[in-house]
């Protein structure tokens, strides 16, 4: 009894030192867990691939690993070097001339106060925004020195999660106290929610904002390209969605007394824009969107709180786990029938 009681104590005060390290760890590497997790969600979109040319075709480790790597920094490149091509001339004239923004939004807010009687543009208001625009360039520069921490940390923790892959799965398979079917359960959940989510969402928002921007061209909005790349952007956004674009930009419409084109873009927007994605959802995307949409919005909401950009795919990830892990503690604890 005694040597029980005290190897459950050692085992007690050791199980509790590994849960302080660990929390110390993720407290001091926080700022870097996107990176991880970018890793590990590329790691998952590869590694069937990968095993297949290296245990199958005897393909060289290293040299196709820095193969993959290469190519998915090409894959990610493309899209951020057109996003900020798109965006940086905007930035540059917010920057340089904020009165143009606020002008603009006078038109949208006078509208607004003449039909509601709701003053939305305040003196106050200006003032921060005044305020806010002067501070977005060091925001920008601080965010961007992160973006490029966190894509050196995801290459390099790709580069060995692809070398020594197996390993790493059999050594998590070891460390987690539950019955085979249900590991298996969890590997095939994390796997399937993770390429749900890392190549729908994307393909759902380019979709949306190919269609935004040809509607907006159509009935006349002014830089409709970036506007559709924003619509595309906020569809990401859960609950609001591509409206946070749409909107405004059909009030702008009638504030300018533009009203064929402000209905135009309104009914274009709820008809096309809104419904494309429940099109593309159950035809183009079944395999991968196969998800509730319950799961996803809530997911979403928690996950960006939690990770940042990355929580749009991982958000969802956690509310999955959180019904298995029900299931899972009733098939591993519950009375058997």
């Amino acid at each position: 009894m005694p040597n029980t009681f005290n190897d459950r104590l050692r085992q007690v005060i050791l199980l509790a030192i590994i849960i302080l390290l660990a929390l110390l760890l993720v407290k001091e590497l926080y700022v870097l867990l996107p990176g991880f997790l970018g890793a590990l969600t590329l790691y998952i979109l590869l590694r069937k691939l990968y095993f297949r040319l290296t245990i199958e075709k005897r393909w060289n480790k290293i040299l196709l690993a820095y193969l993959f790597i290469f190519a998915s920094m090409i894959l990610i490149a493309i899209p951020i070097y057109f996003s900020v091509q798109l965006i940086s001339h905007k930035i540059s004239s917010l920057l340089n001339n904020p009165a143009d923004i606020l002008a603009k939004a006078s038109i949208v807010g006078k509208k607004i106060e003449s039909l509601t009687g709701f003053n939305i543009i305040t003196e106050e208001n200006t003032r921060a925004f005044h305020l806010k625009a002067g501070g977005l360039l060091p925001g920008i520069l601080n965010s961007s020195l992160n973006v490029i921490s966190n894509f050196i940390i995801m290459f390099f923790v790709l580069y060995f999660l692809l070398i020594n892959g197996r390993e790493v799965e059999k050594a998590v398979d070891k460390s987690i106290p539950l019955k085979e079917e249900n590991i298996v359960l969890l590997g095939n959940e994390t796997i399937n929610m993770i390429r749900a989510n890392a190549i729908g969402i994307p393909i759902l928002a380019i979709i949306q904002g190919i269609f935004a921007t040809i509607g907006y061209a159509i009935f006349g909005v002014k830089d409709y390209a970036l506007w559709g790349f924003l619509t595309g952007v906020c569809s990401m956004l859960p609950v609001v969605g591509t409206a946070f674009v749409w909107l405004p930009l059909t009030l702008y419409a009638f504030a300018i007394n533009d009203t064929a084109n402000g209905v135009g873009i309104l009914i274009y927007a709820v008809v096309i824009i809104t419904n494309i994605d429940y099109v593309a959802r159950l035809t183009l995307l079944k395999r991968f969107m196969d998800i509730h949409p319950l799961i996803t919005i809530f997911g979403v909401i928690a996950g960006i709180t939690l990770f940042g950009f990355w929580g749009v795919i991982f958000g969802p990830l956690l509310i999955s786990y959180f019904v298995i892990l029900v299931k899972i503690y009733s098939n591993e604890f519950g009375k058997s029938t």
